[in-house]
């Protein structure tokens, strides 16, 4: 499995694409494009390596993370996928967006099809498991993928911090648990991928992340 990653919007918020080199079936995580250009940038990457898009997941609903979830929906006629405890931040994507002062006008977004804890989705031959994350929103997910040792894990865990949980839905005490007792119990070498920021790894956030100690 190949992993691409495009860095958008004022977050600078990470767009993932899990793709199959042989097969060109591909997954998009957390498609927050905001604006045309970032749009046409992840479309463009997609389609001149002529993937299939198969599915659309979301670690969460912020509005960072979901601006164009229902846009790359509708292009390749798939649906949206994230945990319905967080189907009340999907719906009130405008709010958000003027919470942050975005020049954005995002429709309310309805997840499609729920994902949980426990669920198995496979890109071809590999699996990639959904790991529940709450704290940083009630609907937090992860996805960790052990045939490449890495984990999608939205804003839960960052390099040497944590996710915020001031905003609507937070729970510090559920997302420290989270980290605890689903991210940093997989090895030590698997690789985090956060929403924002550069990658890390368990065995790092274990000797150096003050938040988790």
């Amino acid at each position: 499995m190949k992993v691409s990653r495009f860095e958008v919007n004022l977050f600078g918020e990470n767009v993932y694409i899990l793709w199959n080199e042989k097969s060109r079936h591909a997954i998009v995580v957390d498609p927050g494009m905001m604006r045309p250009q970032e749009r046409d940038a992840v479309t463009g990457f997609i389609d001149s390596n002529h993937l299939q898009v198969q599915r659309l997941l979301l670690t969460h609903c912020h509005v960072d993370h979901s601006a164009s979830a229902r846009y790359v929906a509708t292009r390749y006629g798939v649906k949206v996928e994230a945990s319905l405890a967080d189907a009340a931040l999907a719906q009130h994507l405008p709010e958000q967006a003027t919470f942050f002062h975005l020049k954005i006008e995002p429709e309310p977004l309805v997840i499609d099809a729920p994902l949980q804890e426990g669920d198995v989705i496979n890109l071809d031959d590999e699996s990639i498991h959904v790991l529940a994350t709450p704290g940083h929103t009630p609907g937090g997910l992860s996805f960790y993928i052990p045939s490449i040792s890495l984990a999608l894990v939205g804003d839960s865990i960052f390099r040497g911090s944590i996710g915020r949980t001031d905003l609507p839905g937070g729970d510090a005490q559920a997302l420290v648990s989270s980290i605890k007792t689903k991210l940093l119990t997989l090895p030590a070498d698997v690789a985090l991928a956060p929403g924002h920021g550069p990658v890390t790894t368990v065995g790092d956030e274990l000797q150096y992340n003050p938040y988790v100690q």
